[in-house]
């Protein structure tokens, strides 16, 4: 590598000398010598863990990093979270303790799993309860990938639920993210690609298309694409904490501005432009065009439409060559359009970071903590409902030590107290609009 290690670096990345083993200091001046990442894989499946060691990222994750198993949890919260988890609490600890005592300032946690399956729900959300109880200081942000109404999982719906109540209690932000958002995306910029009319190219070979190049059917699921989007909404995100700006935005400052209520810590996150890394040469959008996309239906990574819901607060954090009077310019324009809470009128939070993406002039992630986010939940406890009436595939998890039906009914009155909380706020909607009043000077 002929980069220089740089502080934009030094944030997901340790540059490791080599000579002592691996695991040597990390040298903070100069070329890169070895970049390690800040990170732990876990999966009780090894396949996915092979796979990312033998493609080209292998040489990035320390195979002191991993922790793996054989079978995986079979599409079973209870094994991910009971079995696995006490099984691997004490080897998880200690890699997390290894990884943040090579930190200077551990500014928190990103937990990236899935809602459907067994191991990204249950050990997924024990993960999560042990960084509570081991760091109870440094706040967790969880991106959850929820499953879709067509998903492959038969038991998902009791997976997500468990893991819902894990979340609501024991993490600062969830960004929710959905399959069938991340699908329609992929489309979306498939079909502008081959359009034509934008004269961009894919790289031929590159992590959005299959060996035959851009012409990938549309059947397959274009899984690498889809987590592609993830990793722009995470790059966009962080930012602040990795390249200068003039108004930069400590990632706590998120939790502290956007969440009110300590439950209602959901966040629907929205990209513009929409790319995946391969594609770097779709064209910017323009700035203004850019942030009414922003509070559009198709760029939201779930399938909500925030400006018909309920605003609690919201946040843009951009980056490229865009002024705070842009930034302003646009938040008075898009007000009139969108529905704040009465007591937060003004719950605006701002981020601008001058470095933009590659490729592109200027890009924009929204973060809505919005009452759009309520339909996701009564569908998935709808879906939940229709198995739990039955009592089916409940023996799989009633089988495993520790797990009781009483897991299952707390779970879900859990999810209902949560959407009763949305429904209370949304009630208030189109309510008078009280403005405080101003104090008043005897002249």
């Amino acid at each position: 590598m002929k980069g220089i290690y740089d502080e934009a670096l030094s944030s997901f990345f340790r540059n490791i000398d080599t000579r002592s083993g691996g695991d040597g200091p990390d040298i903070y001046k100069g070329k890169i010598c070895s970049l390690k990442a800040r990170a732990l894989l876990i999966d009780m499946e090894e396949g996915v863990v092979n796979e990312i060691l033998q493609g080209p990222l292998r040489d990035v994750f320390d195979s002191k990093q991993l922790i793996t198993d054989v079978s995986g949890s079979g599409n079973n919260w209870a094994v991910g979270h009971k079995v696995y988890g006490c099984q691997y609490r004490d080897d998880i600890v200690e890699k997390l303790r290894k990884n943040a005592e090579h930190c200077d300032c551990l500014q928190c946690f990103f937990i990236i799993h899935s809602m459907g399956g067994g191991t990204g729900s249950g050990l997924g959300t024990f993960v999560l309860n042990l960084l509570e109880d081991e760091f109870p200081e440094v706040y967790r942000f969880v991106t959850s990938v929820y499953p879709s109404g067509e998903d492959d999982v038969i038991t998902s719906p009791y997976n997500s639920v468990l893991a819902m109540k894990e979340l609501n209690e024991h993490a600062d932000c969830v960004l929710p993210i959905e399959n069938e958002s991340l699908f329609d995306i992929v489309n979306k910029i498939h079909q502008m690609i081959n359009s034509g009319k934008l004269g961009s190219t894919v790289k031929q070979n590159s992590l959005v298309t299959s060996s035959a190049g851009s012409a990938k059917s549309v059947q397959e699921k274009p899984f690498d694409a889809m987590n592609n989007i993830v990793a722009n909404l995470l790059l966009n995100l962080t930012s602040s904490a990795r390249f200068e700006g003039s108004l930069n935005m400590d990632l706590n400052e998120i939790s502290m501005n956007l969440v009110p209520f300590p439950r209602l810590h959901y966040l629907v996150s929205s990209l513009t432009p929409l790319y995946t890394l391969a594609d770097v040469n779709v064209p910017s959008r323009r700035l203004d065009q850019m942030f009414s996309d922003a509070f559009s239906r198709d760029h939201q990574l779930i399938q909500a439409d925030p400006k018909h819901s309920l605003y609690l607060a919201c946040a843009l954090l951009v980056r490229g060559n865009v002024q705070v009077s842009d930034l302003r310019r646009n938040i008075e324009r898009l007000k009139p359009s969108l529905h704040f809470v009465s007591w937060n009128q003004e719950g605006w939070k701002t981020g601008l970071c001058s470095v933009p993406p590659v490729g592109h002039s200027h890009s924009l992630l929204a973060l809505a903590n919005n009452t759009c986010v309520k339909p996701t939940f009564i569908e998935l406890k709808d879906r939940f409902m229709k198995l739990y009436k039955k009592k089916a595939h409940l023996h799989h998890y009633l089988h495993v030590d520790g797990m009781e039906q009483s897991c299952f009914s707390e779970a879900m009155s859990s999810l209902s107290d949560l959407i009763e909380e949305y429904n209370e706020l949304d009630a208030t909607k189109g309510g008078p609009r009280t403005d405080p009043s101003r104090l008043k000077i005897a002249v």
